[in-house]
């Protein structure tokens, strides 16, 4: 290449992998970052708090709270463990807000339908119990247990021409929630996590930002309510991809060759610098970043969107069961 390409560099919306690579090579905890990691039998949640401006800076994380849930499991479709997992999504849910019994909710499904990684938002929102009209036209049918929970999918750009965070604003203007949940598609560093991590901050979320394309964001400094922001990996960068497999082979190459060979001469050379030359030369001249998802992710997000619909649902609606919502929807 005659002129070196754009930097590349390696991307997640995950708090935790954030976190991860910001203490690479250290066992010290972060200044200004709190990390608590609990195991449920084959759900591994892992809770991280950023409490100071540092700890911003050094994970690249607004200041508030993210939860995530590793769960490999829902590759085996199993019915008794989703269950499980939106369960305990519920109750991660509630560990952030704090409703009252007459709050009302607005879940905003981000992302464009048309495009399978991307339709997080929308397969979410097919899942909500949307209660609002019935309050308003027939309450005398309303269960007391529910609360008036309204739900949009408001498209992406460069379908509707506007800006999704101008529509989230209006609508919020209009039918004044106590409580907004976004849901979008995010992108992870690591290809096992597709699919089978979810992430709730009460930080809110950039629309788009799985792919890098970040609009406005949706927030309580520009939607005046608090705004809970939930997403599942179902993307990762190329660039990732290639940087751990190089890695890799270097750490097999490096236990298997003699020492003071040409060999080891030649892998000592590999320092970062060189990794990422040799990756950026590769895919960075004409093509840009790429990003990759399984085969079968469809059918991964079919499945833990029903995880994460009904976790909302249960955690909203407090006192209602799954067959409750189950019934309500079908």
């Amino acid at each position: 290449m005659d002129q070196m390409a754009e930097k590349l560099t390696i991307r997640t919306d995950l708090a935790m992998e954030s976190r991860e690579m910001a203490q690479q090579g250290s066992s010290q905890e972060l200044p200004g970052v709190v990390v608590d990691s609990v195991s449920l039998k084959d759900i591994k949640i892992t809770r991280v708090e950023v409490t100071s401006a540092d700890g911003e800076q050094r994970i690249g994380k607004p200041v508030g709270n993210y939860i995530t849930l590793e769960v490999p499991g829902i590759k085996d479709r199993d019915p008794e463990y989703e269950e499980r997992v939106s369960k305990q999504l519920a109750e991660e849910i509630q560990r952030l807000v704090d409703l009252e019994d007459n709050s009302t909710v607005l879940i905003v499904g981000l992302g464009n339908w048309n495009v399978t990684p991307d339709a997080v938002g929308p397969k979410v929102v097919d899942k909500i119990m949307v209660t609002r009209h019935i309050f308003e036209f027939v309450p005398d049918q309303v269960d007391d247990r529910m609360r008036p929970v309204s739900a949009i999918s408001p498209g992406v750009l460069g379908i509707t021409g506007v800006e999704t965070g101008e529509v989230i604003q209006g609508l919020v203007e209009k039918i004044k929630p106590d409580l907004v949940i976004a849901v979008d598609a995010l992108a992870s560093r690591r290809t096992q996590r597709i699919g089978t991590t979810i992430q709730i901050a009460d930080t809110g979320i950039n629309p788009g930002s799985g792919i890098g394309n970040k609009r406005m964001g949706l927030n309580k400094e520009t939607l005046g309510v608090p705004t809970l922001a939930i997403g599942i990996p179902t993307v990762v960068y190329a660039y990732t991809i290639g940087r751990d497999a190089i890695e890799m082979v270097i750490e097999e190459l490096s236990e298997n060759i003699k020492p003071g060979s040409e060999m080891e001469r030649l892998i000592n050379t590999m320092d970062q610098d060189h990794i990422d030359r040799v990756i950026n030369e590769v895919l960075a001249e004409g093509l840009g970043d790429l990003v990759v998802t399984p085969k079968e992710v469809d059918i991964l997000i079919d499945d833990v969107c029903r995880i994460i619909g009904n976790g909302i649902n249960l955690a909203i609606h407090r006192g209602l069961s799954l067959e409750d919502i189950n019934r309500f929807l079908h």
